[in-house]
């Protein structure tokens, strides 16, 4: 897939007085109809994070997903191999549905799983949690245990479940606990504090980057701003928009409505980073874990195959307005329990199931005057993408780099070949890199494009550290 689909010039986009949602009962010829239906029964306040309840017999299961494992240390990026990997259904933990062992890249077989029907996950008002719950033990000599609770499997996807055992060298604790809570769109929580899209900047007094810059990593606190027990993780960038894309949408989604909501993601997160929004409240963080004032993100939590790559794809992108240096904040909801000014996230993948582009999208919710801008500054990559793709009869410097890093990864991940580091991209080179993007869940295409560069540089980094910062 082309980085450059979603950007494709299509009919303009419907004329809006403001980011609004259709007013009910109406829908023009021009305007999508994107009215939703009132829910049949009003949801009972639950505690934060708790899963609607389901019908009895929801684990007779039609349908299935599919669920790859990928075990690492914590320390140099370094793949666990003959990690033992138990996954049993959440609701009897106790009966291992399958028992799997990491190869050399610290990965298990991809293995099937049973979920419910994929209509679930496409309906705001289904009546049954959209998804299966797995749990997921992990022991490997010399590593502390790892235990992961709520694993969700959406029918018909590739779950993607990477899980980080830290050296026994490393720690005092007996067990590592994840526990993921329910997706935003079924559990219960706090809807998001409006804010402007705009942040004024003061002349004076506050920390303002000059430029636009994706950061290597971002700070996440994980509770609500004030919360002095929550703790703070660094979080790599993309890791953290493809943890939140998982937790706020499904992945069954159109590919359009997936793609818009990413980019209102990652624009609500480089307005963070770019005003220094929490540092300039004397806070030592970048985003919230927080519903209410951030977006949600979860410890540990697993991704999906295609919003995986989708970031992989677009992740310099944001919104901006004209004359607005700022990328722009842009608030969204789910569009059904909670409306907003903004973004309705099931709105979105209404109009992606009419047709509409993703820039066709964001323009419904945030007017016609929001266009799609890219970052001046990636940091934590040795060297930025050359700007065409690298294929057989390549050759110079980038070519070279880009052995020497795939070299020192394969030291870490020996199924990946060596190659002669000579600057010409051959069968040889073409072969390392087809097997880096199979292990990376990257179209194993042989090509260096956009998202393999990226990718590639960004493990190379990883492995090239002696441990994560934070």
């Amino acid at each position: 897939m082309s980085r450059d689909t979603i950007f494709s010039k299509a009919v303009p986009a419907p004329e809006l007085t403001a980011c609004q949602e259709p007013e009910p009962g109406m829908s023009p010829p021009d305007r999508p109809n994107t009215d939703l239906p009132e829910p049949a029964e009003p949801v009972p306040p639950q505690p934060e994070g708790a899963a609607s309840p389901g019908p009895a017999g929801a684990t007779d299961f039609r349908y299935a997903g599919t669920l790859k494992i990928s075990v690492v240390s914590s320390v140099g990026l370094i793949p666990v191999e003959n990690a033992t990997v138990a996954v049993s259904y959440t609701g009897d933990p106790d009966s291992p549905l399958q028992v799997l062992t990491t190869d050399s890249s610290g990965q298990t077989p991809v293995t099937e799983l049973a979920a419910p029907p994929l209509e679930l996950s496409l309906n705001p008002d289904a009546a049954q949690q959209p998804y299966s719950e797995y749990n997921i033990s992990v022991t490997a000599e010399g590593y502390e245990p790892v235990y992961v609770s709520g694993s969700e499997i959406l029918a018909n996807e590739l779950s993607l479940q990477i899980i980080r055992m830290n050296p026994l060298a490393a720690t005092d604790e007996e067990e590592k606990v994840v526990t993921i809570p329910a997706h935003t769109l079924w559990g219960e929580y706090p809807p998001k504090i409006p804010e402007d899209e705009i942040k004024p900047m003061a002349e004076t007094g506050e920390i303002v980057l000059s430029r636009v810059v994706v950061p290597e990593y971002v700070i996440v606190h994980d509770g609500a701003p004030g919360d002095t027990s929550a703790p703070n993780y660094w979080v790599r960038y993309r890791d953290y928009i493809k943890n939140v894309a998982s937790c706020e949408i499904y992945s069954t989604w159109p590919e359009s409505a997936i793609y818009a909501n990413v980019l209102a993601i990652q624009s609500f997160t480089l307005n963070r980073v770019y005003t220094e929004w929490y540092r300039n409240q004397g806070y030592n963080f970048t985003i919230t874990s927080s519903t209410a004032y951030d977006q949600k993100w979860v410890y540990g939590r697993n991704i999906y195959q295609n919003i995986d790559y989708l970031v992989d794809t677009i992740f310099a992108n944001y919104l901006s307005r004209p004359g607005v240096r700022q990328p722009i904040f842009t608030s969204y909801c789910d569009g059904n329990r909670v409306t907003c000014n903004g973004l309705s996230q099931w709105g979105s993948k209404y109009l992606g199931d009419q047709g509409y582009s993703a820039i066709e999208i964001i323009r419904y919710y945030y007017g016609n005057d929001m266009y799609i801008n890219t970052a001046d500054i990636i940091s934590g990559v040795p060297s930025s993408w050359p700007g065409y793709d690298l294929g057989i009869g390549a050759s110079g410097d980038k070519v070279r780099q880009l052995q020497t890093q795939l070299n020192r990864i394969a030291r870490n991940y020996p199924s990946i070949p060596t190659i002669a580091a000579d600057g010409i991209y051959g069968p040889g080179t073409a072969e390392a890199v087809r097997t880096f993007q199979g292990i990376f869940n990257l179209p194993q295409t042989g090509v260096t494009d956009y998202p393999t560069w990226y990718e590639i540089s960004e493990i190379y980094v990883g492995v090239s550290r002696i441990s994560e910062p934070g």
